[in-house]
């Protein structure tokens, strides 16, 4: 019966990609100095009675390093475009010029960059967390499976390969929070 066990690495790997692209989905929406189209990600526009994605009502573009311009298709949500990064907690302030919002990227003090080199650590360990649980999930199932007669050389090649697995992508999450955190601070 032992035999018959089979790890799911494949469910595991794919769960911890999961917490990579959301780790890097969060880095993205840090502000650094510099312009970058995806920084407006997180920015949903009340358009046509639901909340839609910036890019969906308009085309981002970066003309410059400190500039973001977003074209406003339609001109009737040009207002809640522009309400929509107001209140969206980037701390820019936008200009309007007809159905194009210019967003300004302001210099980051000293003090901004190290509270965005912290937020940055803290959703690194978010993702730190969630790789450990697909760990502990994938030891769970291994001690289930030693409890319905794996034998204990087996037990130990699973747990092993679980690790190594853990390993890796804790070395991508700390290695990618590195990068960012040198990005943040570069002046």
């Amino acid at each position: 019966m032992s035999d018959d066990f089979m790890l799911d690495t494949d469910d595991l790997q794919r769960r911890m990609d999961g917490a990579m692209g959301n780790l890097k989905t969060e880095f993205a929406s840090l502000r650094t100095g510099r312009g970058s189209a995806s920084m407006l990600d997180p920015v949903m526009v009340d358009a046509y009675g639901q909340k839609t994605p910036i890019n969906q009502i308009g085309t981002v573009n970066v003309p410059e390093p400190r500039m973001v311009t977003v074209n406003i298709w339609d001109k009737s949500m040009v207002g809640p475009a522009e309400k929509a990064i107001r209140e969206s907690g980037l701390g820019i302030n936008p200009q309007l010029n007809g159905t194009i919002i210019m967003l300004p990227i302001p210099e980051l003090n000293e003090e901004r960059r190290r509270e965005l080199s912290k937020v940055a650590a803290q959703y690194a360990e978010n993702a730190r967390v969630s790789v450990r649980n697909v760990r502990r999930d994938g030891m769970d199932q291994i001690k289930k499976a030693k409890n319905d007669g794996m034998s204990e050389d087996d037990q130990k090649l699973w747990e092993g390969e679980v690790q190594d697995l853990t390993d890796t992508y804790i070395k991508q999450v700390d290695d990618a929070l590195e990068t960012k955190q040198a990005e943040i601070m570069q002046v």
